[in-house]
C-alpha cells in the first residue's frame, strides 16, 4: 500500500494544515500568481484568496494595541443586545403616549 505524500510536483488535494496555507499565502503576497498557484495546489482562487484574508486579518490583530482577550466579543454582543432593546423600546413607547392621550405620565404625578 503506497501513502500518498505531497510533493511540488503532486500537491495532497486533501486537507491543508495551517503551516501549509500560510506558506501558500506567503508566496502569494511575494508575487506569485494566484491562478497558477492554485492549479498547483489543486484549491480554488476563491480558496486561496480566503486564506489570505484570514492571514491578513490574523496579522492586523496581531498589532493591535492590546492583546485580544475576549473583551471585543462581549462589547459586540452588548452593543447588539443595546440595539435590540432600543428596537424593542420605540413601539412601547409609542403605546404608552397612544394610551396617555398625549398627556405625559397622566395619571400619577401632580405637578408643584
Amino acid at each position: 500500500m503506497t501513502q500518498n505524500r505531497s510533493t511540488p510536483e503532486s500537491p495532497d488535494r486533501g486537507r491543508f494544515p495551517a503551516r501549509r496555507k500560510a506558506e501558500a499565502v506567503v508566496r502569494l503576497l511575494r508575487g506569485e500568481d494566484l491562478d497558477t498557484l492554485s492549479r498547483e495546489l489543486g484549491v480554488t482562487a476563491a480558496t486561496l484568496s480566503s486564506w489570505r484574508d484570514g492571514f491578513l486579518d490574523g496579522g492586523t490583530a496581531a498589532l493591535k494595541g492590546r492583546p485580544a482577550d475576549g473583551r471585543d466579543e462581549l462589547v459586540a454582543r452588548l452593543q447588539a443586545e443595546g440595539g435590540q432593546l432600543t428596537m424593542d423600546r420605540q413601539p412601547l413607547g409609542m403605546r404608552c403616549r397612544h394610551l396617555e392621550g398625549g398627556r405625559p405620565f397622566a395619571s400619577g404625578r401632580r405637578s408643584t
